[in-house]
Order: structure tokens, then sequence, then C-alpha cells
């Protein structure tokens, strides 16, 4: 490194840090979360709410957090009962809760044709756009080139920064359609010896999300079993409330008047970060570590070992982190996982990987005792820690789990986009300053 580079990196070290005590003092919301780790109001949504505790009013005046099972829910809807009617309907669903999230009601029979129909026309991409992807450089990752190509959406767009809500809900609509078609396009330009867009297949129009994804990827229609799974990850993962990280971000941006594109990117931003979409991805890496270092699988006292280490910043990456267990809202349970957890053993089975299976499931049952022994904290295996795993049972390469989950999730942003631009005020929080007064300035010849 560079002296001077190693000189700003050390400075910053030395005068960023936060001293606890002023946190304290100040009853700072570090993170935006109090004291007892709830989550600080900011504003006021329909789209979807997270159930992991109550707040309970205790004798001393205090109310007190008590761990409840988790439940999530879409525009009112338990999300458990809109998979399990899609279930045994025998349909896939995705396409109906876009439609929620952004109307807020289930569509009719009727409007749900016309829907799909719409979002079956808009998902090809303009021939400049597969050139862009085919051409960017070599070394870029996933999550990268989806924010490039989704920026770049804007050039094709007659009115890109309009706020008016024809267009805002046109583009909206517009970018969910072609999610797919960008990440499927991304990964497979990526893994082209020649650069011929000819190689590029289109998008069907008649289709369900899950399937033109899967095909475009594959190369092939998957079995109806694999669409179907695939379509209810896309439904777990579409929403989760406006207070995770990437729908903040892509509220925060759209507050302030920027366009579609810019607010969009903000979401695919922040969940490309280990901690928020890239942690089923972390999973996965942690898992191929102590697969590698456990010798024995099935004995709870090596695993616990293991895992003390882990927690300990010994081993792994040295976070302390054990991914996939905890959430910032969800205690008891996470509805996702506990659906997740049984298809993967479904799937495990069907793979012969059911030894790999069941360490998952030993972790999942270790870990989170750990977790409370060291924090006092009640925590659950969350999505992230089986959604990996079940992609890879269905062949699907780790480099596309996040772009995976921003495919879905863009369903959620879109409908916080359209609710922060009605609500229409400009999100702006305060800071509490570190310094202890002021400076007097030293002139330049006097500084050494």
């Amino acid at each position: 490194m560079e002296p001077i580079l190693k000189k700003v990196q050390d400075l910053a070290l030395l005068h960023d840090k936060v001293d606890p005590k002023l946190v304290k003092e100040k009853n700072i919301k570090l993170g935006l979360r109090n004291e007892d780790g709830t989550g600080v109001f900011v504003g006021i949504t329909s789209k979807g709410q997270v159930i992991g505790y109550e707040k309970i009013a205790q004798g001393d005046g205090i109310e007190h957090v008590k761990p409840v099972a988790g439940k999530l829910f879409y525009c009112g809807y338990d999300v458990d009962t809109l998979v399990k009617q899609k279930e045994i309907e025998k349909r896939f669903g995705f396409e109906e809760v876009v439609y929620l999230l952004l109307t807020g009601v289930l569509p009719t029979r009727r409007d749900l044709n016309a829907f799909s129909q719409l979002l079956g026309k808009r998902r090809l991409l303009p021939k400049e756009v597969k050139e862009m992807i085919l051409n960017r450089p070599a070394h870029d990752d996933q999550m990268g080139s989806l924010h490039t190509i989704v920026s770049a959406m804007h050039l094709f767009d007659r009115k890109p920064n309009s706020t008016d809500m024809n267009d805002v809900t046109r583009q909206c609509i517009d970018l969910i359609a072609k999610f797919p078609t960008i990440i499927a396009y991304n990964y497979l330009g990526a893994k082209l010896w020649k650069k011929d867009v000819k190689k590029l297949k289109e998008p069907a129009s008649d289709k369900s999300t899950a399937e033109i994804f899967l095909t475009l990827l594959k190369g092939k229609e998957p079995d109806r079993a694999t669409a179907e799974l695939f379509d209810t990850m896309l439904i777990f993962h579409a929403e989760h409330g406006g207070g995770n990280n990437s729908t903040f971000s892509t509220r925060c941006v759209s507050s302030s008047g920027a366009n579609s594109y810019m607010a969009i990117c903000a979401g695919i931003g922040s969940l490309s970060g280990h901690l928020h979409g890239g942690a089923n991805e972390a999973v996965m890496t942690m898992m191929t570590d102590i697969k590698r270092k456990v010798r024995n699988w099935d004995s709870d006292a090596e695993v616990t070992a293991y895992l003390e280490k882990i927690l300990n910043k010994e081993v792994g990456d040295k976070s302390g982190k054990i991914y996939g267990i905890g959430h910032a809202v969800y205690t008891v349970s996470d509805p996702r996982a506990v659906y997740l957890e049984n298809k993967a053993g479904e799937l495990a089975e069907a793979a012969d990987r059911l030894d790999e299976f069941n360490l998952f499931r030993k972790i999942a049952s270790i870990a989170p005792g750990l977790v409370y022994e060291r924090k006092g904290k009640t925590v659950c295996v969350n999505v992230d820690f089986y959604s990996g795993f079940v992609y890879d049972c269905m062949g699907i390469p780790k480099e596309l789990f996040t772009p995976i989950f921003a495919m879905a999730r863009v369903s959620g942003w879109t409908a916080h986009r359209i609710e922060e631009i009605i609500q229409g005020r400009i999100i702006r929080p305060s800071y509490v300053t570190s310094l202890k007064g002021r400076k007097d300035y030293v002139p330049l010849f006097n500084r050494g």
C-alpha cells in the first residue's frame, strides 16, 4: 500500500470510531435499532409486515420484548396461505404476489392473466443492452453486472426522470419483467467463449417468471416440480417490510425525487452486501469450511466445538458470525425457513445428499442455543440458511443466489418506491456529532 493511502486509512480508523458512552448518553439508535434490538419506526407501509416478537407492558411501565413464532404478511395476507393455495391449485403464484404488492389487492382471474401477459411482453431487452452485457469486463461480478445494466436502462426510456405515476408504474413493471432476462443473460454472457448476441435466446412471453428464468439459464424447460419450487422461492423473497436494508435504501433514494433506475440500483447495491442478500452465499461458504474441518458430522460435540470457534472468531472468515442464524426481527422462527427445511430434506434425499442436509439440521439445532448462551438473545434459523442449499440442489450456481434474490425483491422495491413517492417526504435523519468543541484552523505552512 502506498504510504499516503496507509496514512488515510490509519487516520480514518483513529477518528471514526464511536465512543460507546456517547451512544448511550445521547440515546443514539445505531443501525436504527432500539436498545432492545427492535427497529425504530421511521415510516408507514401497507406492503409487508414481519412479526417476530410482541412488546408486552410490564408492571414497571417498561415494554419488554416477547419472542413469538415468525409470521410474514404481504398487504395483510399470510405468505404461508398464498403459497399453500397456489400449491393446492397447482399453479404459479409469483405474478399474483407482484400484482398484490403493487396494488394492495388480489387480482381477479382476468386481471392476473392480463398482468402476466403484460410482463411477458416486456421481458425482451434491446439489442444494445445485450451487446452491453456481452462486452462488459470479464472480471465484473453478477451483482455488479445487474447494477450496471439496470442503471443503463434509463438510456432506453423517453422519460427516465419523470416521477409522474404513469411513468413510474410503467418503469417499475418494466424492470420487474426484465430482471429475469438481465440476470440470466449476465450469467450466460460471462460464460460464452464467442460473444455473439444470437447466443442469447429470447424469453418466452407466455410462461411464468420461474419457468422463463430457468429455461434461459439451462437452455431447456425445467420440470414442473422444480419450476414450482423456484416460484415459491421468488414469493418468499419478494418482500419483507420497509425496514430491510435494500428496501429502505430504495425508499430513501426514491424520497429524494431520483428516478426509478437510480432507486432500484440503490436496492441492488444494498442487497449485494454479505450481511443482506449475500448471506446465503456466505452460508454455503461457511458450510464448505465446516464439512472440510469437522471430521464426524454426526457428533454433536465436534459440531458444537467448531461453532464455538466460529463465534470466537478463530475459524471461517473470522467475523464471529454463524451465517444463516439470527434475524433482525424473527426470534423463535422464520416461516420461510420452516418451509424450506422440509423442501431441502426432500431435495437432499432425491440428490443423495442426506448426510449434508443432516449436518445443516444439526447446526440449526445447536447454533441458536450457543448464541443465546453468549448474548441472551432468542435467535432462529433464517431463510438464508437453507435457500443456498435448495438452489444448489436445483443446479443453480452460487454466483446467482443473490441476483435471484434481487429478481424476486424488485417487486417489493418497486411497490415501496411507488408508496414512497405517493407519501412524498424526503427522508432526512439526524446525526449527533462526536466532536468535543471547535478546532482552530492552522495555516498550511505551519503544519510541518
